[in-house]
Formats: C-alpha cells, sequence, structure tokens
C-alpha cells in the first residue's frame, strides 16, 4: 500500500509536468544530404516552435539522421530561446507591429474580440503556441519559413505594454491608455 501512495512522485512526475506546460509545433521538415565518398549521407533538419499558450513563445532548429530525433533536438533548443510577449487582456497583442527578418517582412495588427487568427503557416504556429486568440498577420516578402519565424518573433519582441511604458516614462497608465483613445475621438470630432 505504502508504494502505492509514493506512485507518481519523483522525477518522472515532474517530467510529464514540464511537457504538458508547454506546446509544440512543427513548423518545418527539411531533408538534407551530405555528399561523401561513398555516396549520399541524408539527414533531416526540423524547425519547431514551442509556447505555453500564456505569453512565452520560441523556435529552434535541430538536424538528425531521424526525423523525431531532429524534432526532438528541435524543440529543446525552442525551450532555451523563449521570449515573453505582453498580450492585451491575455488574447491579442497591444498595438501593430512590423518585423523584418532578411527577406522576410511581416506585419502584426491588434484584432477585435471574434477575429480569430487570421495568418498563414509559419505564423500561425506561432500565435497558436503564444496564446493569442485574435489577431491578423501578413506576410511580405520571402515565405521561407525559417525567415517568417524569426521576422514574427522580431515583431513580438517590439511589443510594449502600457503598464511598462508608463513606468519607462514615469507616467500613470491610465494617462497613456487615455491618448490612445482619446486621440481617435478627437480626429473624429476634427472631421465633423
Amino acid at each position: 500500500m505504502a508504494r502505492d501512495d509514493r506512485r507518481g512522485r519523483g522525477r518522472g512526475r515532474g517530467e510529464r509536468e514540464e511537457r504538458d506546460e508547454f506546446v509544440d509545433k512543427l513548423v518545418a521538415i527539411n531533408r538534407v544530404a551530405k555528399v561523401v565518398k561513398g555516396g549520399k549521407n541524408f539527414g533531416f533538419a526540423a524547425l519547431v516552435v514551442v509556447g505555453d499558450q500564456k505569453g512565452r513563445v520560441g523556435f529552434g532548429k535541430g538536424k538528425a539522421r531521424e526525423v523525431p530525433e531532429a524534432i526532438r533536438k528541435a524543440a529543446q533548443e525552442a525551450k532555451r530561446n523563449l521570449i515573453r510577449v505582453p498580450l492585451r487582456e491575455g488574447r491579442t497583442l497591444h498595438h501593430d507591429a512590423q518585423g523584418r527578418w532578411g527577406a522576410g517582412k511581416v506585419v502584426l495588427r491588434a484584432a477585435p474580440p471574434g477575429t480569430g487568427i487570421i495568418a498563414g503557416g509559419p505564423m500561425r504556429a506561432i500565435f497558436e503556441t503564444l496564446g493569442v486568440q485574435d489577431v491578423v498577420a501578413k506576410s511580405l516578402g520571402s515565405s521561407n519559413p525559417y525567415n517568417m519565424v524569426r521576422a514574427t518573433v522580431n515583431a513580438l519582441q517590439h511589443q510594449v505594454s502600457p503598464r511598462s511604458m508608463a513606468a519607462k516614462r514615469g507616467k500613470k497608465v491610465s494617462d497613456i491608455l487615455a491618448r490612445r483613445t482619446g486621440g481617435g475621438e478627437a480626429n473624429a470630432a476634427d472631421a465633423a
């Protein structure tokens, strides 16, 4: 009986909880070949995005002779490269952003509730693992998944929450948010 009470404790349980904490998505897998004297050695390169669906996301690349091993290596690297992204109401971005990596360019826009994730392939994987529910994104330039993922992460790194901006400027959060909504009303009054 005492043996049953101890079951579920120890190293095995902690590993399972850590795996459940993160969601990983395979973005791309490539077969790569190394030409050697006897012929070609084939391997696989994987691109994986990992996130906790609460505002943390990361990506990683892995190479191995077998697909599962490449995916495992990529997921490990992604967990080491996590970034935190502030989300508005836990569902969308605070403001519009642009990101760039090489020839890959992306535009991210905050969206009202119920919009969903309007984004293509690699960007969709990032938003799903990040925990964003409403966003509109457009990829311009390169459609290479590696460049798209890096450009999207670049755009997300520029996200700033009103709280951190208020602290940086030495103002109240209400002052910064009032400007955001107040500016739109003033423009509407001028137009009328």
